[in-house]
């Protein structure tokens, strides 16, 4: 037999890998997943969030409600410091449904006699440091209104609308109205229903003899009914003064809906934050030049109404029926808003 020739020597390899992953059919490896970092979480969320944002942003600038409420017209106050908004509170009850006027209280469109205003308020957004300020109107003041003699300053709203109304009040403060914005009796039950109702802590029992609305005395929560309730009782033993008793229970709540809405307990919780905002648009009528973030500036504006952050106030009157303005004091009162200094003590009226 023939014996077999050596095999050739080779020199040995490296060893054999355990760490490389299992190579394909192809012979290649696999690629890894990348895994997620802390950062590239944190960036998606944050880029979620701009996008959440803009979105809601164009939802309700192009969603809101627009009237041409503001005009020029021959006698109308210059601009001066400051800004000024008109803030009104509509009594129509076109678009509620029998059950709806029932729930709110508000009686049928024949008890409104039109469109009036049970809320007139002015709000200034100083440019300095000097504190901003709500001023009420009274609905029964008697005031000019362009065109239609002497009468109660919320029926300019029957006879000509918001662009009446804006220059009757422009008229007879001497201020230049800035921005527009109204509410009416379901949008504002809306909001707050929304976010779930407003805290109020009430001194004593309200039970009003006109609508039939009963509030008990101490803290509780107001559902939107209840607030619409609130804000327009007059007929009461706990609002002996009428209206003006009225005019300072609509600031006082003001102040507790806006700090409410602006509290990360709010702004951070979806349950409340997007009924909030899907309300918003039915609720409000800007006017044509208003835009989401000059709303955005008076929310901020007013946030400190509560911690006494904001100067609350009603025109100064000469009587309990607030039918005349005390003309020497609401003449210091509005010349102060305009040059944008602090109101004088003794104009104040609450």
């Amino acid at each position: 037999m023939r014996s077999e020739p050596p095999r050739p020597q080779y020199p040995p390899g490296p060893p054999p890998r355990h760490d490389l992953p299992p190579r394909g059919l192809s012979g290649e490896r696999p690629l890894r997943r990348r895994r997620w970092g802390v950062g590239r979480i944190l960036l998606t969320l944050l880029v979620v969030f701009v996008l959440f944002v803009a979105g809601v942003w164009i939802y309700l600038e192009f969603s809101i409600s627009r009237v041409s409420a503001l005009h020029d017209y021959s006698g109308r106050p210059a601009a001066a410091s400051g800004t000024n908004w008109l803030i009104v509170g509509s009594d129509s009850r076109a678009g509620l449904s029998t059950a709806q006027q029932d729930r709110l209280a508000t009686g049928d469109s024949s008890d409104a006699g039109g469109e009036r205003t049970d809320t007139i308020m002015i709000a200034h957004l100083p440019d300095n440091s000097t504190k901003p300020a709500l001023l009420s109107l009274p609905r029964d003041s008697q005031v000019k209104i362009p065109g239609h003699g002497t009468n109660k300053i919320n029926a300019a709203f029957s006879l000509g609308g918001a662009p009446l109304l804006v220059e009757t009040v422009e008229e007879a403060t001497g201020l230049r109205m800035d921005h527009f914005a109204k509410i009416g009796f379901a949008g504002f039950a809306n909001i707050v229903d929304a976010i779930g109702g407003v805290n109020m802590c009430l001194d004593k029992d309200m039970n009003d003899t006109e609508t039939g609305v009963q509030l008990k005395a101490g803290c509780q929560d107001l559902n939107g009914a209840q607030a619409l309730g609130f804000v327009r009782m007059r007929h009461s033993a706990a609002t002996p003064r009428s209206d003006l008793d009225r005019v300072a229970n609509q600031r006082k709540f003001i102040g507790a809906l806006v700090s409410q809405i602006a509290s990360p307990a709010t702004l951070l919780n979806p349950f409340d934050v997007i009924p909030l905002l899907s309300s918003a648009p039915a609720a409000l009528t800007m006017d044509t030049g208003d835009h989401v973030n000059n709303l955005v500036g008076l929310a901020l504006g007013l946030r400190g109404i509560s911690s006494g952050g904001v100067t609350t106030t009603t025109v100064p009157v000469t009587s309990g029926s607030a039918e005349n303005w005390d003309k020497t004091k609401s003449t210091e009162m509005f010349d102060a808003l305009r040059r944008d200094t602090d109101i004088p003590q003794n104009a104040i009226f609450n």
